[in-house]
C-alpha cells in the first residue's frame, strides 16, 4: 500500500508545494496582513475616535500628520491586500468555470488596486495639503 507521502515527487516534499505551487505562500502573506491588520486597526480607531464631535478642518489636520498619514496608508494597503487574498480564494474555491475564474480572479485584482489607489490618493492629497 503506497503511503501519502511517496505520492509527492522527492522536490515536490522538500519545496513543500502542493499542486498549485503557491499554497504556503499564499496562506502566510493571508495571516501576515490578518495580525498587521489588527494591530493597525487599533491604530485606525484611535485617530477616529479622537476625531469624534471635532470639525473638519481638525480631522484634516489630524490626517495630514505625518505619522497618521502613515499609519493610514499602512492600514489601506495591508486591509486592501488581505481583501484580495481573501476573495481570490473565494473565488478559486466557488468559480468552477475556468475561463470565469481567470476573469473573476483578474477583476479582483483591478478592483484591489482601484481601492487601494483611490484610498492612498485620498490620504496622499490631505497629508500634503492639495
Amino acid at each position: 500500500m503506497l503511503s501519502n507521502s511517496s505520492m509527492r515527487t522527492p522536490l515536490g516534499r522538500v519545496r513543500g508545494l502542493g499542486s498549485a505551487k503557491s499554497g504556503t505562500g499564499h496562506f502566510w502573506l493571508q495571516r501576515l496582513t490578518a495580525v498587521a491588520n489588527l494591530v493597525l486597526t487599533i491604530g485606525f480607531l484611535c485617530v477616529v475616535l479622537s476625531l469624534i464631535g471635532k470639525p473638519y478642518g481638525a480631522a484634516i489636520a489630524t490626517l495630514a500628520k505625518p505619522q497618521v498619514a502613515i499609519l493610514m496608508l499602512l492600514f489601506v494597503v495591508s486591509g486592501v491586500v488581505h481583501m484580495r487574498l481573501g476573495m481570490q480564494v473565494v473565488i478559486e474555491d466557488y468559480v468552477h468555470h475556468e475561463g470565469l475564474k481567470i476573469l473573476a480572479v483578474m477583476a479582483n485584482t483591478f478592483f484591489a488596486i482601484a481601492v487601494g489607489a483611490a484610498c492612498a490618493f485620498a490620504l496622499l492629497k490631505i497629508s500634503f495639503g492639495g
